[in-house]
This record gives C-alpha cells, sequence and structure tokens, in this order.
C-alpha cells in the first residue's frame, strides 16, 4: 500500500502532538505482511496427500478400482496378483503425488496461503515480527526505557503494541490492548491512516497519564511511520 507524503505528515504530527506530555517515545512502523508462512502449503499438501487417498480407501473404495480406472488392469487381465497389486501400489502413490503437487500450487497463492495458516501462526509471527523492528530500531535503548512501538501487518490486519519496560512498570500492560484494537479498526476498514492516528492519540493519552513529562525531554525517535518493504 502507497503512503502519501500528506499521509506520512499526518502521522508525524500526531506522534509529535502525543509526545508532547510524556516522556514516552512513539515509533510506528508499517509492514506489507509479517511472514510469507513458506511452511503453510507444504504442510496441507503433505496432509492432504496422506490423508485423501487412504481416506477413499477407508470409506469403501476398491484398490482394484484404481487399476481399472487409471492403469486398464482388470483381474483377468493381471498375469499374476502381484502384478495387480504392484500396479493399484504405483497409481496409488501417483494420486499422492499428483494431490501434493496440486494443493502446493493452490495453497503457495498468498491469499489463499494466508487464509489456511492458523490464526495462532498468524498472531505468533506478527508479534515475532514487531519484537524484530523494535529491537532494529532501538527502541530498548531510550532513556529510562519508554518507547512505545506501533505496528502493523497490512497482510494479516494484525497490530502489535509493544512498550518498554519502563513504560510497563508504569502503565498497566491492558491498556495497549486498546491502541492495537484502534489500529486494527483501522486496516480492516482500508483507512490505515486514521488507524494509526486513533492508536497513536490513545497511546498519547496512557503516557501523559503514567509517564509524565522530564525537564529534559529531547525527543529520542523518528516521529515518521517506517514502510517496511522499500516503501516510505
Amino acid at each position: 500500500m502507497k503512503m502519501t507524503p500528506a499521509d506520512q505528515d499526518r502521522i508525524a504530527r500526531a506522534v509529535a502532538k502525543a509526545e508532547a506530555n510524556t516522556a514516552g517515545e512513539i515509533y510506528c512502523v508499517l509492514a506489507p505482511k509479517a511472514s510469507d508462512y513458506r511452511e503453510t502449503p507444504l504442510a496441507w499438501a503433505a496432509g492432504l496427500a496422506l490423508l485423501l487417498p487412504a481416506g477413499a480407501l477407508l470409506a469403501g473404495f476398491e484398490p482394484s478400482l484404481l487399476t481399472r480406472l487409471f492403469g486398464g488392469w482388470t483381474v483377468s487381465h493381471a498375469a499374476t496378483a502381484d502384478q495387480t497389486v504392484l500396479s493399484a501400489l504405483t497409481i496409488y502413490v501417483s494420486l499422492q503425488i499428483a494431490i501434493f503437487v496440486l494443493t502446493a500450487l493452490v495453497v503457495s497463492i498468498g491469499p489463499v496461503r494466508r487464509w489456511l495458516t492458523p490464526s495462532g501462526l498468524r498472531a505468533e509471527r506478527v508479534r515475532r515480527a514487531a519484537l524484530d523492528q523494535f529491537l532494529s530500531h532501538g527502541l530498548h535503548l531510550t532513556q529510562d526505557r519508554t518507547g512505545v512501538m506501533i505496528f502493523a501487518a497490512l497482510a494479516e490486519r494484525r497490530a502489535e503494541v509493544i512498550a518498554d519496560e519502563g513504560i510497563y512498570k508504569a502503565a498497566p500492560k491492558a491498556v495497549w490492548d486498546e491502541v492495537a484494537a484502534l489500529l486494527v479498526a483501522g486496516l480492516e476498514e482500508g483507512a490505515v491512516t486514521d488507524g494509526f492516528v486513533a492508536a497513536i492519540t490513545r497511546s498519547g493519552e496512557i503516557l501523559a497519564q503514567y509517564v509524565p513529562p522530564r525537564t529534559d525531554n529531547p525527543n529520542e525517535l523518528s516521529d515518521r511511520l517506517v514502510m517496511l518493504g522499500g516503501e516510505g
């Protein structure tokens, strides 16, 4: 998603305004996605390749039909019972390979892959991506450990708010769920900038209550939204 200069400026102004009444530092990051979920196509392909043929057999599908349907064999045509069994097994394995390849191709499509990825795994990947960004941008190095990162993953439509230990000691962890919910609401409506501004504004209110400004209150982190994936 493209963010216009006006969107960027609006978010930066919201951060500056929110930080005016607190010693906390707010940092915003927008990622196109949190993960590629490359294991999802393989997991679905392997599972269906194993289960579908076996399930058909358990449901009453006769193994001999495999030879008649796909191999042109019948019991009367088979020289020996071993040849019939070998032909059926060969076709069975071929079916498994075909199911594996077809499923992997279908599930490799981005939206399908994300939809079939378990919700818990998607949440964990967004959380991990947010933590990586928190550390890589040095939010844990702010004076008094008062950095707060607001992270959004567009493809997953999920948000994470990570506050450093100086914030957690002062403000209850539950209040940051409100911030994340405001951002998610914006993501789901396609109003990403509005979501960030609402989340930033609420963060500023929380920080002003629990982390008042110091006499020396430098702006330690950039106010501008960081866009991953080469944009921004």
